[in-house]
């Protein structure tokens, strides 16, 4: 994965809210997570347009952290959902 990988969600998944946690939820067929505030807001971002460079950029500004572990952390978190089908890592 590189700075210019544009991640989706994979068509079978959806970021949802649930009604009754009032938590973001990833679901796919027979399957779901519940989600940290800071995996939403990742999720929230995979439109597919967005490369994770900007992603990181984003998330980096609305928290003040460094760009580099920001970065990091994206990118360690997109591969770990992609490997669970949640996510697609087009170029």
């Amino acid at each position: 994965m590189t700075g210019e990988t544009r991640p989706r969600l994979a068509k079978k998944a959806r970021l949802k809210i649930d009604p009754i946690e009032k938590k973001s939820v990833l679901l796919s067929p027979e399957r779901g997570l519940v989600l940290s505030a800071s995996a939403a807001e990742i999720l929230a971002r995979c439109d597919g347009e967005r490369t994770v460079e900007r992603i990181s950029a984003e998330l980096a500004d609305g928290t003040q952290a460094a760009l580099e572990d920001v970065r990091r952390d994206v990118v360690a978190f997109l591969e770990e959902m992609a490997r669970r089908g949640f996510v697609e890592l087009g170029g």
